[in-house]
């Protein structure tokens, strides 16, 4: 009998370590590919377990990367937490990008500024949504080099919104976001314009004046009015879902000025 309950006790403790070996993994996961702070109540809705239990792993994570001097550390502010690179290795994360400057941008980085082009403002999440994989990576290099720029926040999410700079432009050889191609020969056959995702809504500042969207517009158009909506929110036109094909139209930014860290 007392080996039996022994034994009963091992298989329960075995299974209760690896449930808990299961939520740290997945926890760490989603906060490799968050590109805003995470609460624990949202890590705890994704993971299953209970707010307190999430927040209390968080905390120890957060002690054993402390401990063991990891290159990042695990930080709590704005509102959640987020995975950081440490402020003594500033110069050398510095170094690595500014190194970049010189190489050329990838498939995936042009394909990532091209999403970013017909559909701004756009959140890292949507980018990452339309291309299959996180971009939070190539986002830092196209910030890094001046192509992309903060645009504000999401008026219901708080998720920042980036657009094209004028640098983009310069370097695509364009003038305005009205030269790029028109993205209605790329769209699926079976696709129907009005039925595509609209955009993500930029939160008015409080007090400024409504004007344009300074984005690719729906299909085939680009700067189209802004709508505000009942809560205050500029809402911009409603526009295609950018696709694969999508990316391809954008004008190649020439050989001798393509860049992206190595």
């Amino acid at each position: 009998m007392s080996e039996h309950t022994d034994e009963h006790t091992d298989e329960h403790t075995d299974e209760h370590t690896d449930e808990g070996r299961r939520v740290r993994a997945a926890v760490e996961a989603v906060l490799m590919v968050a590109d805003e702070p995470v609460t624990a109540a949202a890590l705890a809705r994704a993971t299953g377990e209970s707010t307190d239990e999430v927040d209390l792993l968080l905390r120890e994570l957060a002690g054993e990367y402390e401990e063991a001097g990891r290159g990042f550390e695990l930080r709590e502010g704005g509102g959640g937490w987020r995975v950081y690179s440490r402020a003594e290795h500033a110069d050398v994360v510095e170094a690595f990008l500014l190194d970049g400057q010189t190489a050329k941008l990838t498939q995936a980085a042009l394909e990532t500024l091209a999403i970013v082009a017909y559909r701004q403002p756009v959140s890292r999440a949507r980018v990452s949504a339309v291309r299959g994989v996180s971009v939070d990576g190539v986002m830092r290099t196209l910030l890094t080099r001046g192509l992309v720029t903060e645009a504000g926040v999401e008026a219901t999410s708080g998720a920042t919104l980036y657009r094209t700079t004028d640098e983009f432009l310069q370097r695509m050889g364009l003038e305005r976001l009205e030269d790029l191609p028109p993205l209605a020969p790329f769209l699926p056959e079976d696709v129907d314009p009005e039925d595509l995702e609209p955009r993500e809504v930029l939160a008015a500042e409080p007090g400024a004046p409504v004007g344009p969207v300074g984005s690719v517009g729906s299909v085939g158009s680009v700067g189209e009015p802004a709508v505000v909506g009942d809560d205050g929110a500029v809402r911009a036109s409603a526009a295609d879902e950018a696709v694969p094909a999508a990316a391809a139209a954008a004008p190649a930014v020439p050989d001798d000025q393509q860049e992206e860290p190595r």
